[in-house]
């Protein structure tokens, strides 16, 4: 009977010492909780915006802001072109009727638009002139019509330069807040003394959102950059052949007055800008 009763202590022992041994393999109910509780949230871009840094939200938020300038920039100029266009058609259809320059003058004597300024600028140099058309009458007038064309230019390009600013910035903006989220990334796994994936990715997801904000600031603002730029380059195109038909109209001018057969249309001239 004692030897049962030493064998029964004997079992229930190596049992007990089995059952520690066992419990210190597994991992504690602690550390998986705390597995859990490390584990991210919300890794949707609204959350990822709202758990990341200061610094990666302004990065963000500034990249938001370039790229609403940019539409709104696009739609404001793609409108005033249009309409710039519609007008600028509209004033040479009238240089290409017969007619003198006095009379379009006293068409676009309210106008603003580029093609009333051409028309405008070549008949206070007829009022300065005299009257008299002659060789240097047609240079100072060319002269006159080639600085309102860029002054035009310039108008109607502005806007654009803060597009091509955004295209040329906002990768490296973006690249910015990616080196910051991952720095941040780094000193959490640096405090919390792990390498463990929970750690890790919220620091990474945000820097990779930033970069995403990044290319969707800067890529359409490249693309409206070219746009913007080749509708000028038409409507410069457009103001160049406004320019000459104000030429062609005062060397009809000059030739009719030369002939005699329209006398009365050179003082017309002196008055076109009166």
């Amino acid at each position: 009977m004692l030897r049962i009763a030493m064998n029964m202590r004997l079992r229930h022992g190596l049992n007990g010492l089995g059952a520690i041994a066992l419990n210190a393999l597994l991992p504690t109910p602690t550390f998986a909780s705390t597995d859990t509780a490390l584990l991210p949230r919300d890794l949707s871009p609204w959350g990822m915006f709202a758990n990341a840094d200061i610094v990666v939200k302004a990065v963000m938020v500034g990249l938001a802001f370039a790229s609403l300038v940019t539409w709104t920039v696009w739609l404001a100029k793609t409108l005033e072109l249009a309409r710039a266009r519609q007008v600028a058609k509209r004033r040479m259809a009238a240089l290409e009727r017969d007619t003198t320059l006095s009379e379009v003058a006293g068409e676009a004597r309210e106008g603003r638009d580029a093609v009333a300024q051409l028309v405008q600028s070549a008949a206070r140099e007829a009022r300065l002139s005299g009257g008299a058309i002659d060789d240097g009458f047609k240079e100072r007038v060319a002269l006159r019509l080639e600085r309102v064309e860029g002054a035009m230019a310039r108008r109607i390009a502005r806007g654009t330069g803060i597009v091509a600013t955004i295209g040329a910035t906002a990768p490296f903006v973006g690249l910015f807040g990616t080196v910051w989220g991952i720095m941040n990334a780094f000193i959490g796994i640096s405090q919390a003394h792990t390498t463990n994936l929970a750690v890790v990715a919220p620091g990474i997801a945000e820097a990779l959102l930033a970069t995403a904000m990044g290319l969707i600031a800067a890529i359409p603002a490249v693309i409206i950059y070219n746009v913007l730029v080749r509708g000028i380059t038409g409507y410069r195109a457009l103001l160049g052949d406004a320019s000459a038909q104000v030429l062609l109209l005062l060397s009809r001018q000059a030739s009719l007055a030369g002939s005699n057969l329209a006398g009365n249309r050179s003082p017309s001239l002196t008055r076109a800008a009166e």
